[in-house]
């Protein structure tokens, strides 16, 4: 019986973006697909929320959550290898490589920050690339999000090609199709209707910055309906300026800053915006574009990195360097209610592909290989 370690640290914490959501779901789907091998789940403090599992899961909790992976989870594969190592974000332990006959298996997300240095911190830039690009080198076996992401790890990290297989996300079945209800999206959003809606992390890749800029636009040409922008998710780095832009420009009271919604939530806030906006300068995948599809909303979306490889021809695409495209955008959503139309239609086609079991099975591939 094949013994696969899975780090599954990244879903310790209550307030789960990418990365967190895609190990919470990816294991999700390996549990109702697979009941041979053997899977020790490896976590250094309590999960908030563990996956249903059977008798072939077992959790094996090591407490010393400030020195995880490179120093408590390396002495554990030293110790007590499996026969595979699979890290669903990014960093692989230091001791892994060093582990005569275990394979190691490391999804990465995405190089962002070789593109866009000036989005992080210094610190950020030196830790990440010390881990993104040792643990795409040092692994077994790569799982890329995107045919983006494999093309940045051949090109940037210089990882063979053989090396990389690309796996799409899956989508929850939370986000489907549905009459969104005014009372819930009015107890998140307040009385900002109708609105735009944009989701993720709120840092300076995002492009937030320009989106502000470009509603600015919008609304000073005031030939359309007056809808606000709604932006919704945790804080990340360098976002303080983000918020001040709105002040600056005059449209405070038509942006709002809404913070992380629970998942629970996020359906509802989808399915009661006019139109979903996404101009981020790189994404590794870009799932907001899926969910926002799944829930029958219209997309703008940006032409760089693997958005248009995500949306298809399900989006409306800009240059996300471009403030006037990005606002042009906004009005032909506002006020063509036929493009909002055929682009809802063709998102909820596109998103058919988009499914957790296909990912776990393509992911098992490359486990069990």
């Amino acid at each position: 019986m094949t013994r696969v370690g899975i780090d599954i640290s990244r879903i310790a914490v209550a307030t789960r973006t990418g990365t967190e959501h895609y190990t919470y779901e990816l294991l999700a789907a390996i549990a109702r697909l697979d009941h041979v091998t053997a899977y020790t789940l490896y976590c250094n403090r309590p999960p908030v929320d563990l996956p249903p599992s059977g008798a072939n899961v077992t959790l094996r909790r090591i407490p010393l959550p400030r020195l995880w992976t490179h120093t408590r989870l390396s002495v554990e594969v030293l110790r007590h290898p499996p026969d595979v190592l699979f890290i669903p974000a990014h960093v692989l332990p230091l001791g892994a490589p060093f582990v005569r006959g275990m394979r190691t298996v490391v999804t990465i997300h995405d190089l962002g920050y070789l593109y866009y240095p000036e989005a992080h911190t210094m610190a950020h830039r030196v830790y990440l690339r010390l881990s993104t690009v040792w643990s795409a080198r040092a692994a077994s076996r790569l799982i890329a999000v995107s045919r983006a992401t494999r093309d940045d790890l051949v090109r940037l990290a210089r990882v063979p090609p053989a090396k990389v297989a690309v796996v799409h996300h899956g989508l929850a079945e939370r986000f489907h199709c549905s009459t969104a209800d005014p009372a819930r999206v009015q107890a998140i959003v307040g009385e900002n209707r109708p609105y735009f809606l944009y989701v993720g992390t709120i840092q300076p890749r995002k492009n937030l910055a320009r989106l502000i800029e470009a509603f600015a636009q919008f609304v000073a040409e005031g030939l359309h309906p007056a809808p606000s922008l709604v932006i919704a998710g945790k804080r990340g780095w360098l976002s303080d300026g983000i918020a001040r832009r709105a002040a600056e420009l005059g449209i405070a009271d038509r942006v709002h800053f809404v913070g992380y919604v629970a998942d629970e939530d996020l359906p509802v806030l989808y399915r009661g915006a006019l139109a979903f906006v996404f101009p981020s300068l790189y994404e590794g995948f870009g799932m907001p574009v899926l969910e926002a599809m799944a829930c029958g909303v219209p997309v703008l979306a940006s032409t760089t990195s693997s958005l248009p490889e995500v949306a298809g021809d399900a989006a409306l695409l800009v240059d996300p360097r471009d403030t006037r495209a990005i606002a042009s955008g906004l009005a032909r959503l506002a006020n063509d209610a036929a493009l909002r139309e055929s682009l809802r239609i063709r998102g909820c086609q596109r998103v058919a592909h988009f499914t957790w079991d296909r990912c776990a099975e393509e992911t098992l591939r490359v486990l069990l290989d």
